[in-house]
């Protein structure tokens, strides 16, 4: 069995390629719950429903979030009533957000809830949030405090990063299915999201990170950077507010000791003498992924560096 580390668009691009060579009994992904967040009194899980409605096949592609088709009369009335709508919320999508909160309150677990959208959605894989407890990702900026969808889609990313604080990591308990599904693993996939906010997040849980190093194993990390920058996102920027270089290597140095291998873009080739001197092995391909072909490719070439 092959466990997924997965945050948002970019690890929901990789798994698009992985699903179709993984089998529903072979695969198992770990979604971040860290920038989860509350609106108009709705729990909305944004990397859990970037990944169930692109594996669903629904997704936007062009935006890699939302539903395709999607229309936002919803949320112009809200404008109308003089509420705020930076977080952008489709008519249909908001389905999901309103079912996924009734469930909520009738005691179901966010994992159980889960498996219910994934359910009538005809998705075969498991996707399991990396815990059923709140945790908050927040970003301390030159601006002050702000929840990370503050920083990342009302502020787009503009202030710089001091640091970041995954609020309730501490005491969250692990997903118990999560930790049963790492132990049980022959392969583990960092996917290439953002290492901060959300595979970051995703090993701030404790047990999770604790359960992979002692997994025997082979852990493949895949590098969301190209020529240090990121497809999307803010990764590059995080990273430089923490004191990181913004490259392949940066993404090494977060990563050592955790993985055994990381991929890396062929723009980056440059930084494999320095990421070998880490103690990782490397390898250097093409990642961007446009295409499904593109996905497929970069897929096979993570589960044979799983089978070394």
């Amino acid at each position: 069995m092959i466990v997924v580390l997965a945050g948002g668009v970019g690890a929901a691009r990789f798994l698009q390629g992985l699903t179709r060579l993984l089998d529903s009994e072979r695969l198992v992904i770990v979604a971040n719950t860290g920038d989860d967040l509350e609106v108009y009194g709705l729990h909305v899980s944004p990397d859990l429903d970037t990944l169930v409605y692109t594996l669903a096949g629904i997704v936007d592609e062009e935006k890699g979030w939302g539903l395709k088709g999607d229309t936002f009369n919803f949320l112009e009335m809200m404008g109308e009533y003089g509420q705020e709508t930076w977080f952008r919320i489709g008519d249909r999508d908001l389905t999901t957000h309103v079912l996924r909160t009734s469930l909520l309150r009738r005691n179901l677990s966010l994992t159980e809830v889960t498996r219910e959208l994934c359910r009538h959605l005809k998705i075969q894989h498991e996707i399991l949030p990396m815990t059923d407890d709140p945790v908050r990702t927040v970003m301390h900026t030159d601006e002050g405090v702000l929840d990370f969808q503050e920083y990342f889609v009302k502020r787009r990313f503009e202030v710089e990063v001091k640091n970041v604080v995954f609020i309730g990591s501490e005491s969250a308990r692990p997903n118990p299915d999560v930790l049963e599904a790492i132990t049980e693993s022959n392969g583990i996939i960092l996917a290439p999201s953002n290492p901060i906010v959300s595979i970051g997040c995703i090993l701030s849980i404790q047990g999770i990170r604790e359960a992979i190093g002692k997994s025997r194993a082979r852990k493949v990390a895949i590098s969301p950077l190209i020529s240090g920058k990121p497809v999307r996102g803010p990764a590059d920027r995080i990273m430089r507010g923490l004191g990181i270089e913004p490259s392949a290597l940066g993404i090494a140095s977060i990563y050592k000791g955790l993985i055994n291998t990381l991929v890396i873009d062929k723009e980056d080739s440059h930084f494999e003498d320095a990421v070998q001197k880490l103690g990782m092995e490397i390898i250097v391909t093409e990642t961007r992924m446009d295409t499904l072909e593109a996905k497929i490719k970069l897929a096979e070439l993570v589960l044979r560096a799983l089978r070394r």
